[in-house]
């Protein structure tokens, strides 16, 4: 507070503010306003733009991909499957999977983010010994995430109601018709897809 705050009870912000209008000679207050709320704005918008392009940035494969703990691990398993490559050529990169798109969701799921990085400046999973001996807990908090949120990563591309039953096989048809009445959920059955599935109960033994 004492960079704040001097001896005589004022404010740095007010002092700064009574030096303004003290030199404000040939303008008048309402000018001088008009220019602190300009200034105020650009200073929000700039602040706003770095902060999308910031978001922006780390939904990037190559943001992803940047630490050796991922692109020696999960990437290396992800490369080659259905989600990398297939007969249409549309991929999924980490962030279709692990990030949210609606804003909230989104801006919650980079705060918690924040915390993983943790783990990387510790070296918690910083050889391939260490990171199979934490996969199944690395595995079940995203198993847990996406039981919570009904999945909604895989409903950033995949949407039920645009599904064409008779393009899908007896089985799936009926896979599917008896998962939605059991309440599951698309992480219940499809796990173990783009990365190695990890020795243990799968989701649908996960008790939330």
């Amino acid at each position: 507070m004492s960079l704040w705050r001097e001896a005589g009870g004022k404010t740095v912000i007010k002092k700064v503010w009574e030096a303004l209008t003290r030199r404000c000679t040939i303008c008048s207050r309402v000018r001088l306003v008009i220019g602190v709320a300009v200034a105020v704005v650009f200073l929000t918008v700039a602040l706003v733009t770095a902060g999308a392009a910031g978001l922006a940035w780390t939904n990037t494969e190559e943001f992803c991909i940047g630490c050796h703990e991922m692109r020696d691990n999960v990437y290396a398993e992800y490369k080659d499957t259905i989600h990398d490559k297939n007969r249409t050529g549309v991929r999924a990169i980490c962030s279709d999977c692990h990030v949210p798109r609606q804003p909230g969701p989104l801006i919650l799921r980079k705060m918690r983010a924040t915390f993983e990085l943790w783990g990387h400046f510790t070296g918690v999973v910083d050889t391939q010994e260490k990171f199979e001996s934490h996969r199944y807990t690395l595995a079940k908090r995203v198993w847990t995430r996406m039981k919570q949120t009904d999945s909604l990563e895989c409903r950033n591309c995949h949407h039920d109601d645009s599904w064409d039953p008779d393009k899908q096989t007896e089985k799936s048809k009926n896979r599917h018709a008896k998962g939605k009445a059991e309440g599951k959920t698309c992480i219940d059955c499809h796990f173990g897809i783009a990365h190695k599935e990890p020795e243990g109960p799968g989701p649908q033994e996960l008790k939330l």
